[in-house]
């Protein structure tokens, strides 16, 4: 560090400190001396500068942060700490040089800060301040100026460590402590002997007003660079667009179009890449290599994508752009979508109708909006969605009802919207045909109608619905002369007694099956209409 190039300042104040040494190796007289005190009017008035200018630089930091705090808070706050490090490193150094005057000139502490360097009595003194400063080791340990260093090495640390690593070689704070220190003979010498062994007191407290000059450059210097980072990888421009980014272009009548209209800045002397993907929300750098490359033009950036998938899609990404140093910034993005299939809708007015105590499928859709975000009710019975099929519904309903209406709701932003309701007849399943030997009238062979064996409830032909009647009992009438005789069963199945009967049967003889008991899907029991059969 000690070879970097210094500051014009640096340069004064070491010029200064040259004169300084030069006059204490000439050993010359109180009037000499008295020389030192416009060195050190000098020093002080250059701290008097440095403290309104160092007023200006956080006066225009603060500012900036009033204009933008996210962005510039974490420099505010590292600029904040700058302060206080300092004003704790220049009221160490102060009370320093009053108790080194104190000491020497034996006077109380709080008045030595105030005497003017021409009025101190024993400004020719060099061996009190070298006591006090050197103490009694020949490294000068045990004084105060090897406390002051250790002080100096804390706080240029500190300070040092507010900075970005990458711009920390561009400052310079000055306060070195590592010198090569060599004494007239040339021979090596410590920090403390080079600035304070054998050093009258009108020297030393330019001296140590000297340091409170580098502090006060330290801490401008930080802080200009802390203010120089904020907007050194802020992203430069050369047009200037108006955007409008609607917050939906599909909208319903009765909604409100809304949208933001913006200023969007970009450069068109460069060609920034963009990555993305696909049915993601987010895509970090690493999986760069797995995202699609677009490559832009004009520093505008175009792409498109084929619309397959039916359904909300996402897809995420990121710009990487260069700043103004020439380092890379990436800008994050995600957005999503909406596929919609073709839709049509024809529906029969009158054949609205959901029938009591059965699964009544449904097909519920709004045009625009997916399945998941369409919330319908009933307002008599229950409705559920069909697993497995898009938009599939299923509503059943009560006996006792004589309508229902379903009441369609969407999800649009978070908000529930109603899109309308439709009124559904509620009506009792109609009665099954009771069938035997596959026929439900006509003529059968006695063979087939034992090899049938049982009753069969089937559904009208134009009933389009497939509902399971279940057969509890029915009654068997034939005539043998002038007899009519019954015969009962208690399931949908033929008796031995009733078989045995058919077998005895003769050709064009009628057969009545009555009184045939069914079971429909709600649980009530049907009485069906007869079946008549004429044996072959």
């Amino acid at each position: 560090m000690a070879s970097k190039k210094e500051t014009p300042r640096q340069k004064m104040i070491g010029m200064m400190y040259l004169v300084l040494t030069a006059l204490l190796a000439l050993n010359v007289s109180k009037d000499v001396l008295n020389a030192f005190s416009v060195v050190n009017d000098s020093v002080l008035l250059t701290n008097e500068n440095y403290s309104r200018k160092r007023i200006g630089i956080y006066k225009d930091f603060e500012n900036n942060y009033s204009l933008n705090q996210i962005e510039v808070g974490p420099f505010w706050n590292k600029a904040k700490k700058a302060m206080v490090l300092s004003a704790n490193m220049v009221e160490y150094i102060e009370n320093l040089r009053d108790s080194l005057i104190s000491t020497t000139e034996n006077v109380p502490f709080d008045s030595a800060g105030k005497i003017p360097l021409l009025k101190l009595q024993t400004r020719d003194n060099y061996t009190s301040p070298t006591n006090f400063l050197i103490g009694n080791q020949e490294d000068g340990s045990t004084g105060k100026a090897r406390e002051l260093k250790n002080k100096i090495i804390e706080y240029r640390e500190n300070m040092i460590n507010l900075i970005d690593p990458k711009y920390r070689n561009q400052i310079r704070l000055g306060l070195e402590t590592d010198g090569n220190y060599i004494d007239v003979s040339g021979k090596k010498q410590s920090w403390e002997f080079y600035y304070f062994y054998d050093v009258p007191l009108a020297a030393d407290i330019p001296i140590l007003n000297k340091f409170i000059t580098e502090v006060n450059n330290a801490e401008i210097e930080v802080v200009n660079n802390l203010l120089y980072a904020i907007s050194a990888d802020d992203f430069k421009y050369d047009r200037i667009e108006a955007k409008v980014l609607p917050k939906s272009n599909y909208l319903f009548t009765g909604d409100q179009y809304e949208a933001e209209v913006i200023v969007a800045a970009y450069d068109t002397s460069q060609s920034p890449n963009v990555y993305f993907m696909r049915g993601v929300d987010s895509l970090p750098v690493s999986r760069k290599d797995q995202a699609t490359l677009i490559s832009s033009q004009n520093g505008r950036i175009n792409f498109n994508f084929p619309a397959s998938l039916a359904g909300i899609q996402k897809y995420a990404g990121f710009v990487s752009v260069k700043n103004s140093s020439g380092s890379e910034n990436t800008y994050h993005f995600n957005s999503e979508y909406l596929v919609s299939q073709p839709s049509l809708t024809v529906s029969a007015t009158n054949m609205n109708v959901l029938y009591v105590g059965v699964n009544n499928p449904l097909s519920i859709s709004v045009s625009g909006i997916p399945g998941e975000s369409i919330f319908p009710t009933i307002s008599s019975g229950t409705l559920k969605p069909l697993k497995g099929k898009e938009g599939g519904w299923i509503a059943t309903v009560p006996s006792g009802s004589r309508q229902a209406t379903i009441e369609v709701s969407v999800k649009i932003n978070d908000k529930m919207r109603k899109m309308g309701s439709e009124i559904y007849r509620v009506k009792n399943l109609p009665d099954p045909v009771p069938y035997i030997a596959s026929i439900k009238e006509g003529f059968v062979s006695r063979d087939n109608l034992i090899a049938s064996g049982r009753i069969t409830p089937k559904m009208p032909n134009d009933f389009e619905f497939d509902y399971s009647f279940q057969i509890l009992s029915f009654k068997m009438t034939m005539q043998r002369g002038f007899n009519v005789n019954h015969y009962e069963s208690k399931s949908s199945k033929l008796t031995d007694e009733m078989i045995a009967q058919i077998r005895n049967t003769n050709r064009g003889q009628n057969i009545i099956f009555e009184d045939i008991v069914a079971l429909d899907p709600d649980g009530t029991n049907r009485t069906l209409s007869p079946l008549i059969i004429t044996i072959q």
